[in-house]
């Protein structure tokens, strides 16, 4: 009965905020957060730092993540202090990956890939989860089941990435092919459910060229999506089904992110596939032998309620706090747009 009710109230609270997500953030107000002055250019003007929504809505998305991480580990029989150690030592390699991977494949030094971070996740986990029960797990005296850790990080990926794809919507990037360019069935199923981006400065415009445009909402299929697989994930992940949950998380967002390149129309890469793609397939058959090689049971149902208990604790709270403004700082500080500001005084109001 718990299950259900959680789950329940869980996809009654996505549902709404994946619906006012396509529905606002399209608009070019949805862009930018914050504007603070960093420079000084003349009597009474400066130059901004713009901190953006995708750094919020992503920031939100890394929350979630990692919450539903420590509910899941939680409910498996893992202390909050081991899988905090887990999310750690995975953002720390992750994070800056998304970077990186960026720069390698596109060439650029100003952008994000989720799913090059993702890719490096996927190879490290593993060998990751060995160090740390060997070292934290033998001085704190806990140890992390590593097809249940798979499955929950794959689960949490699956939040994470569907919940993120607001920031992408928000920013413009990540963008569909125009609905003009598509044909037969595809055009008729996204007539008049088309993304219509407007603002200079969202990516879709200045890299795209189709402000005003319609074009196929990626970014929304791909959160639906995302996230009805991270719901069955959970359900059988809660039903002690880890291997099924790790497979089902997994074959479907890398199998996902590999189909879902043929409907983008922003720059992947060279080559007939892109190295997104590529990484996409390599992932399904990393976790099928993942399965195969390093399967291990872990006995008994999970216990939802102790994963949601583990959550009431003043140190943890804190540490989720940490992990969202180190990701916003982090992703939410625009390098690719600026600002000028002009500050004056009401004289009528002295």
């Amino acid at each position: 009965m718990l299950v259900t009710i959680v789950l329940f109230s869980a996809a009654t609270l996505m549902s709404l905020y994946l619906w006012w997500g396509f529905t606002c953030l399209p608009a070019e107000r949805w862009q930018i957060f914050a504007t603070v002055p960093s420079e000084r250019t003349k009597p009474g003007g400066w130059r901004g730092v713009n901190f953006t929504w995708y750094g919020i809505l992503t920031a939100n998305a890394y929350l979630v993540a990692v919450l539903v991480l420590l509910v899941l580990m939680g409910a498996a029989g893992l202390s909050p202090l081991g899988t905090a150690l887990l999310v750690v030592a995975l953002l720390t390699c992750c994070v800056p990956a998304s970077r990186l991977v960026a720069r390698i494949v596109e060439k650029k030094a100003h952008t994000f890939t989720v799913g090059g971070a993702v890719f490096v996740g996927i190879l490290i986990t593993a060998p990751l989860i060995a160090l740390l029960n060997r070292t934290a797990g033998a001085a704190f005296s806990f140890h992390i089941p590593i097809m249940a850790a798979y499955a929950a990080i794959a689960i949490a990926y699956a939040f994470g990435e569907g919940l993120g794809r607001l920031a992408c919507i928000s920013f413009g990037c990540c963008y569909g092919k125009p609905l003009s360019a598509s044909t037969g069935m595809l055009k008729r199923l996204f007539a008049g459910r088309c993304f219509v981006f407007s603002g200079t400065t969202k990516k879709v415009a200045y890299a795209g060229g189709m402000e005003g445009t319609e074009v196929v909402p990626i970014q929304a299929v791909t959160a639906i999506l995302y996230t009805a697989f991270g719901f069955i994930a959970t359900w059988l992940f809660l039903s002690a089904h880890h291997a099924a949950a790790f497979l089902t998380a997994t074959i479907a967002t890398q199998g996902w992110r590999t189909l879902s390149e043929t409907l983008r129309a922003d720059y992947r890469g060279e080559g007939r596939l892109s190295a997104y793609q590529v990484m996409g397939m390599i992932g399904v058959i990393y976790s099928i032998a993942t399965v195969l090689f390093l399967y291990d049971e872990t006995p008994g149902l999970p216990d939802l309620l102790n994963g949601l208990s583990n959550l009431w604790n003043p140190a943890l709270i804190l540490f989720l706090q940490g992990i969202w403004l180190v990701i916003f700082l982090y992703t939410g500080r625009s390098t690719v747009t600026g600002a000028t500001l002009e500050f004056h005084v009401h004289t009528d109001r002295i």
